[in-house]
């Protein structure tokens, strides 16, 4: 099969209320809930076997057998004797897995993971201390030495582990892990705000947490803490007074462009943007706009990866994009795709789904191995060999937050407003939506990523009119679409979305056929690294070339042309069921294969972007 090439210049600069009242939200619309979300595609049904039937036992087995995690809560707890082994933010670790699990028992109803659950639960509420606080560093090290040092982590720890309680409370129904996270959100209100005790949390993260127990609980004290914990950035009450490298260097309302640690940046904005839809801060809304255009346009690698530097874990200055030495934390890619949801529903522009979606495809998947049991911490674009997945780490942050990242991605797929559904991730799924009283039935099928044709089919209970919104990725030059087989002509664009209203009925069917040429990328010409280079991008999929395809071929000499056209093939072996590009390089075949999918087979050398000649 032969396919265009079209030539892009890209500038690559390279997201049950227990007491229910009246909540001012912001938001143009609101995701439909992943446990709503069916999934039974050939693309992520075997990412989501595998994270139930690896990636979370890894983690567990990680943090109860071969590590000191689960051993910390017991010894806090009164279980066992000693002092806090490992690093002083490990617990928040042991956060992210229970939330992956949580959300992992909402589907799948598993016996021994809820049994599992509920032993942790009950370890940890017993390492709570009678006024609140957990920490189990801090408990068993330094009891005397509660916040000292706002780097030390204790409200990122925490902020991991309410998230994980309100998992588990929408899962389960059970408070025993809600009532831990409220004891310890009212422990921090006490503490913590106007006319109380100053501070700026080191690592990012409670933010987004008290926000969400905000939404549960209705509490509007959780939400005002979030939003003061913001306002303390970039003012003179710590010892880290300007520090660049947690964003504390101006007050968030001032924010131009990104600096410092790329996780804490995004978890950050996400909180910005949270207490945004909650309260009326127009000043956020100008800030995150303007960092937005920074972070995309001038320090965004192609992969939707974000941080440069190994020395700060983050960003430098524009356009500093170097491929072998990236950084690019798995992470932090995840972040990405927390801060563009929430700038999708907030704006209702398909431009953060775009940057969702390529971070998502890209950045995020990369982070984990096929099997769903190796991980990488740095996801560099060009390696000599010499990078590979590992089991584990010692800083496991990025393991971990796969694990709860991974079973939710159907958090991503839709949005809806009173009268209008959005669709962002093309996926095959099943899901039923509430619009005006109405309940709406719709079945996604498609083989995306690997085509572009999504069949969308629609159930209301009732004939019921309201808009359909989907997404027309920036990628996709040309589409074409049809209802009930009936080629729609007048097709309304709307911020990137393709606007389908109309009365809708049972059974009708919304075919959409986007053209899925290859594409050679040029970069912006100030990215000094890949001047006179080309990356190749076919749908939301970048490309690489592994030498595992390419034996005896010196992929730092191939240089790529106008004049080089791309076959389809088929995956074999690890790559089965994915589709890979050849051309044709003086007499030799090239092989190109998704970039999330390197590193799974023989070591050898990769590279993303490519010689070019004219």
């Amino acid at each position: 099969m032969r396919i265009f090439i079209k030539t892009a210049i890209v500038v690559l600069g390279l997201v049950v209320p227990m007491n229910v009242r009246s909540q001012e939200n912001n938001y143009k619309s609101e995701p439909v809930d992943f446990s709503k979300v069916i999934i039974s595609d050939s693309f992520w049904s075997p990412r989501l076997k595998a994270h139930n039937d690896k990636t979370l036992y890894t983690c567990i087995t990680q943090m109860r057998d071969s590590t000191k995690r689960i051993s910390n809560f017991e010894k806090a707890a009164g279980l066992k004797t000693g002092l806090h082994e490992g690093i002083f933010f490990d617990d928040s670790d042991v956060y992210k897995a229970m939330e992956g699990m949580s959300y992992s028992l909402s589907i799948s109803g598993d016996k021994k993971l809820e049994d599992l659950l509920d032993y942790w639960i009950d370890i940890i509420s017993r390492s709570q201390q009678p006024d609140g606080y957990l920490n189990t560093y801090y408990t068993l090290n330094q009891p005397d030495k509660r916040w000292t040092d706002i780097g030390m982590h204790e409200m990122y720890c925490g902020g991991h582990m309410i998230e994980a309680a309100v998992a588990h409370y929408r899962s389960t129904g059970k408070t025993t892990f809600l009532d831990v996270a409220i004891k310890f959100a009212d422990y921090l209100d006490r503490t913590f705000g106007p006319g109380k005790k100053h501070w700026v949390p080191g690592h990012e993260e409670i933010e987004l947490a008290l926000v969400k127990l905000y939404h549960l609980t209705g509490t509007e004290r959780y939400l005002n803490l979030a939003h003061w914990l913001l306002e303390e950035r970039g003012r003179e009450f710590t010892d880290l007074k300007y520090n660049v490298n947690i964003q504390n260097d101006i007050p968030v309302s001032e924010i131009t462009d990104i600096k410092g640690h790329a996780v804490r940046a995004m978890y950050l904005f996400s909180g910005m943007a949270d207490v945004l839809a909650a309260k009326q801060v127009p000043e956020y809304r100008e800030a995150l706009n303007r960092v937005w255009d920074d972070v995309v346009n001038r320090n965004m690698y192609i992969t939707g990866g974000i941080g440069s530097s190994k020395s700060n874990e983050g960003f430098t200055e524009d356009y500093d994009l170097p491929n072998k030495e990236a950084y690019c934390e798995t992470c932090a890619s995840i972040g990405m795709v927390l801060w563009n949801s929430r700038m999708n529903t907030l704006s209702g522009d398909s431009k953060y789904a775009d940057v969702m979606e390529r971070s998502l495809y890209n950045g995020v998947l990369s982070g984990v191995s096929l099997d769903g049991d190796l991980f990488f911490y740095v996801n560099p674009l060009e390696s000599d060999g010499d990078h590979h997945r590992q089991r584990w780490f010692g800083c496991a942050c990025c393991p971990s937050n796969i694990a709860r990242f991974i079973p939710s991605v159907g958090n991503y797929f839709y949005t809806k407003s009173e009268n209008e559904i959005r669709v962002n991730i093309y996926a095959g799924n099943e899901t039923n939506i509430k619009l005006g009283g109405i309940d709406v039935n719709l079945k996604q099928q498609t083989n995306y990523p690997w085509e572009g044709i999504v069949k969308l089919e629609i159930k209301p209970d009732a004939p019921f009119i309201f808009t359909l919104k989907m997404r027309i990725p920036g990628w996709c030059d040309g589409f074409s679409v049809s209802v009930n087989n009936k080629k729609l002509k007048n097709k309304i664009i709307k911020d990137g979305y393709l606007v389908i209203d109309r009365l809708w009925n049972k059974g009708d069917v919304v075919t959409l056929n986007m053209e899925m040429p290859v594409r050679m990328i040029k970069d912006n010409d100030l990215v000094k690294e890949n001047k006179g280079k080309r990356a190749i991008q076919r749908g939301p999929l970048v490309y690489c070339t592994e030498e595992a395809d390419n034996t005896g071929t010196d992929l730092k000499k191939i240089s790529l042309s106008r004049k080089n056209t791309f076959q389809l093939s088929e995956g074999t072996g690890k790559l089965y069921g994915m589709k890979l590009l050849r051309t044709n390089l003086n007499g030799n075949t090239i092989t190109f294969i998704p970039y999330f999918a390197w590193d799974n087979r023989e070591p050898g050398m990769m590279k993303v972007w490519i010689d070019y000649r004219e």
